[in-house]
């Protein structure tokens, strides 16, 4: 079954003479990287080879958003966009697609699975506008499960939510958060009842199951656990350092000072915010 929508559905392309321009000299660049009088480097890197090149590159892109940096946001998109026409070129050099192509598919998706912006289906919310778009994948990549296709490889919190909010959109929920909490708490029942047992397996999985109701609990409230988890991370950072700054300045090391000594510091910063 062919699900690509017919010519007359896609919008036209936006006059961005500007934009345009970008994406070509940054082609243009690339050609010449690759190019045998090019880049030594850029010249042998494969696919696989550029992968934790582009992981890294999309968590620069993810922290330049959670510190609200306008000016490290667009270098750090850049240098992704940068290795998207990097995989694209060397996809071309294999004769297996090229750049237009991957931008032909992109919008035809995109008009695929808003057929409550370009059809005559209906979306009166976020939540039904991701249903479409859920249904429409489910369709399109003929999958037997509505968990199937979150990556694995995901960072675990951002996985369990992605998992939650796929069984969510086919009414698999909570009406409410007040249930939520009552199994945040059931969960950490149970991980204290597996902890005095002395169950390792037991305590392994109540972990998990605690952990993943704390995930959900974050969905209800709005919020990502990855983002909440990152920003907790930091704080102890913060304060932590701080605890060694003082040492320092007072002639001692961590393995010198007394946990008291160590918690008066910390104490001392727990009110005050993270230096940007």
């Amino acid at each position: 079954m062919d699900n690509r929508p017919l010519q007359s559905e896609m919008p036209p392309p936006l006059d961005r003479p500007a934009a345009a321009a970008g994406l070509l000299q940054l082609m243009g660049v690339m050609d010449r990287l690759r190019a045998p009088e090019g880049c030594p480097w850029d010249r042998e890197q494969t696919p696989r080879s550029l992968i934790p090149y582009l992981l890294e590159e999309t968590y620069e892109v993810i922290e330049s958003i959670e510190e609200d940096d306008a000016a490290k946001l667009q270098e750090e998109l850049g240098d992704l966009l940068l290795h998207i026409v990097f995989q694209a070129e060397m996809a071309e050099e294999q004769e297996r697609f090229n750049l237009a192509d991957v931008l032909t598919t992109v919008c035809s998706k995109l008009v695929r699975r808003h057929p409550h912006v370009f059809g005559d289906a209906g979306a009166d919310s976020a939540f039904h506008a991701k249903q479409h778009w859920e249904a429409a994948k489910q369709q399109e990549k003929g999958r037997t499960s509505r968990l199937d296709g979150v990556p694995r490889s995901l960072p675990a919190l951002t996985r369990a939510r992605r998992i939650q909010e796929k069984a969510a959109y086919v009414g698999f929920d909570w009406p409410s958060i007040e249930p939520v909490w009552d199994k945040v708490h059931e969960e950490i029942d149970e991980l204290r009842t597996a902890c005095a047992a002395g169950e390792s397996d037991d305590i392994e999985e109540e972990l998990g199951d605690a952990l993943f109701s704390l995930v959900n609990l974050g969905r209800f409230l709005g919020l990502n656990s990855e983002g909440a988890l990152r920003r907790a991370i930091g704080k102890f950072e913060y304060r932590f350092q701080h605890i060694e700054a003082t040492l320092k300045a007072a002639g001692k090391t961590p393995e010198e000072a007394t946990l008291e000594e160590m918690d008066t510091i910390w104490d001392r910063y727990r009110k005050k915010p993270p230096a940007d």
